[in-house]
């Protein structure tokens, strides 16, 4: 198959190695992988403020470079929900490019648990793991289950982590809470979205976790800049990186305290 991957522009900008980490995997799936030109953002900044008028534009730019592939995958639930779920109000309904391209898009754990059977190369990853729904993972694209409705779906990031070798995914108490990072709230809330981080981080802490791991390294950034505050040395990862078996850093304190 010849699948685009969508690259989110924050992790382009911030954390390029985790687009890095999903092509590997992707290619080492024997997927053929092709990064269109000319991407860009997805328009869910300027959707969830409001800007409709300019997300429009954003939003058939999208259209318009990734109709036609077999599957457009993301490593990011945020952003494959945008698509999936809010794109319907800046097209026609029988939008052919529109309606391929939002029936084909997928976050990234979707598509190999999926699409793909489920399968992962061989890799290890010797590390006590806690698991971060996003909220857009979970109540948009059903990627596990959520504590306010009573229908059980599959966890598709643990599924997928579970084949990793060595690892070891610890039980949170509160499995599918909010970080308190969603965008501009994170800004406008700014007090609310720092102690819901910080609740997040108490709960993986007292797991025993080495490193939580998430789908969406949009809340991943939160939680980090709450970490490096706290002097705490609980590390973030993006769930590719582990699929590839990068490896953990040895004085992530260090890190922070030179950034």
């Amino acid at each position: 198959m010849t699948v685009a991957l969508f690259v989110p522009c924050y992790i382009d900008q911030f954390f390029p190695q985790v687009a890095v980490a999903t092509l590997e995997l992707l290619e080492s799936l024997g997927l053929d992988v092709v990064f269109p030109d000319g991407q860009t953002c997805c328009g869910q900044p300027m959707a969830n403020t409001g800007c409709n008028s300019d997300t429009a534009p954003v939003a058939r730019r999208f259209v318009e470079l990734f109709a036609g592939y077999d599957a457009v995958i993301c490593p990011s639930g945020s952003c494959t929900a945008m698509v999936r779920h809010h794109y319907a109000e800046y097209f026609a309904d029988d939008d052919p490019a529109f309606t391929s391209v939002r029936d084909r898009t997928f976050e990234l754990c979707e598509y190999i648990h999926d699409v793909h059977g489920g399968r992962i190369p061989d890799v290890c990853f010797p590390h006590r793991v806690s698991v971060h729904q996003s909220c857009h993972g979970l109540r948009e694209l059903g990627l596990g289950s959520q504590s306010e409705r009573m229908v059980q779906r599959p966890d598709k990031v643990a599924a997928v982590l579970n084949q990793v070798q060595g690892i070891e995914l610890m039980p949170l108490t509160r499995v599918d809470e909010c970080c308190g990072f969603g965008g501009t709230f994170a800004v406008n809330e700014a007090d609310v979205s720092a102690a819901m981080g910080r609740d997040r981080i108490a709960d993986h802490s007292g797991s025993g976790s080495e490193v939580i791991v998430s789908a969406d390294m949009s809340c991943l950034m939160h939680l980090q800049g709450i970490l490096r505050r706290q002097q705490n040395r609980l590390q973030v990862m993006h769930v590719s990186e582990v699929l590839v078996g990068r490896e953990l850093e040895t004085a992530p304190l260090a890190a922070a305290q030179r950034s």
